[in-house]
């Protein structure tokens, strides 16, 4: 049952009203928490009121608390916690007798405060599922949000039966383009056959078989390695009711209305939503942050990173000969940096506001040029100079 290419691998195929209709729906929880600090000078953060808020306003799930109240629907960069912090935490011995102290101290009660807001960062809309209180190993005043989405299926979420048989779905599939059987019965989801051979995942087929028989016969089958129900017994079952005795389904295309070619093996099967979904997982970027050392994207999702090609990526590249395209991935689009260097000596040297070259040790400009370098290399070279090694470069004119 190879349903287009959609299906190669592990891919799976889904019924879209399978779906519409509940099919691998599931609820993703997710918690953010926050805590209320003390500080060394008596300072406190604190959590306030939001106020007036408007129907569009980013606080407008808060409670009178300042806490996001249970039940309410939040969008991405809605406030959770409306914490502000004290601006000043550092200052020891600010007390109510600040006057003996001098003038530029003032007293707790009239700290100056700054907003820093917990907030909800997420792919979809959520739903507040809990709120709790509580304290840390530091005896701190600990809130944690529970966030509630429901997901329902999309393309490149991953499922897998019991025994093992994982994929990602390919394709979701209108129902009338589904292949269905003789009695009418169409499949919520199909699988490539091509997954069994390899995989040897014989236990799924006998599930099958033994959940087939098990509802033509409405009893419980017992299918563990230790024992239980027979595949001959679990054949003998379907065919006593008119099936194939070996699970197998004469099917029609609902593409071309004609009989599929192959007999096809069908029936109830166990399976399962896995954890790993694309809205979890996706991710892009053009530009955005960089590492402060190295200057180079950061990395990973959470952080906005930049797409990695590491070294088998450039092995590639290079068998290709594709000398620019390596370039840009590895220069331009991550760390390109303007070096000055000598070219009698070797060494690098810079260049004044003036717009005048130094090499320091031949104690001249005149050979001073211009070239481009990963800055990570420039951080390397400056980074063996620190430890007395003095590297030189050796310029070619091309």
């Amino acid at each position: 049952m190879s349903y287009s290419g959609y299906d190669i691998e592990d891919a799976s195929i889904l019924n879209r009203s399978s779906v519409d209709r509940g099919y691998g729906r599931c609820m993703a929880l997710k918690k953010f928490s926050t805590v209320i600090k003390s500080y060394r000078n008596g300072a406190v953060d604190r959590i306030v009121a939001p106020g007036f808020a408007g129907p569009n306003s980013d606080r407008r799930t808060l409670d009178v608390d300042g806490l996001a109240r249970v039940g309410e629907i939040i969008r991405s960069g809605d406030v959770l916690v409306n914490k502000e912090v004290p601006l000043f935490t550092s200052d020891l011995n600010v007390s109510s007798d600040s006057k003996k102290k001098g003038a530029g101290a003032k007293p707790t009660k009239e700290q100056a405060y700054s907003p820093f807001p917990t907030r909800y960062k997420g792919p979809c809309i959520a739903v507040v599922d809990q709120v709790m209180l509580s304290t840390n190993e530091q005896q701190q005043f600990l809130i944690k949000i529970n966030m509630r989405s429901t997901r329902r299926p999309e393309l490149g979420d991953k499922f897998s039966s019991r025994h093992g048989q994982k994929g990602v779905c390919g394709l979701i599939v209108n129902q009338e383009d589904m292949p269905f059987s003789d009695s009418g019965i169409c499949p919520d989801v199909i699988m490539n056959p091509h997954g069994f051979p390899s995989r040897m995942t014989v236990g799924k087929m006998i599930e099958l078989l033994a959940g087939k028989s098990g509802v033509l016969e409405g009893k419980h089958k017992y299918g563990t390695a230790f024992g239980g129900d027979s595949v001959d017994a679990c054949g003998a079952v379907l065919a006593a009711h008119g099936f194939s005795f070996v699970g197998k389904d004469y099917m029609t295309s609902g593409i071309t209305g004609e009989p599929l070619s192959a007999y096809i093996f069908m029936g109830p099967v166990f399976y399962q939503k896995l954890k790993h979904m694309v809205m979890d997982k996706i991710h892009a970027r053009s530009r955005g942050p960089r590492s402060q050392l190295t200057r180079q994207p950061t990395e990973g999702r959470a952080r906005e990173g930049g797409l990695r090609l590491g070294e088998m990526e450039r092995d590639c590249l290079i068998g290709y000969g594709a000398s620019l395209l390596l370039q840009e991935r590895l220069m331009f689009s991550s760390d390109a940096y303007q070096v000055f260097v000598c070219e009698r000596c070797g060494v690098m040297g810079h260049e004044n506001r003036r717009g005048e070259r130094w090499c320091q040790p031949c104690g001249s400009g005149s050979a001073v040029v211009p070239i481009e370098m990963p800055y990570a290399c420039k951080l390397l070279l400056q980074e063996l100079m620190s430890m007395s090694i003095l590297p030189r470069l050796r310029l070619v004119s091309l």
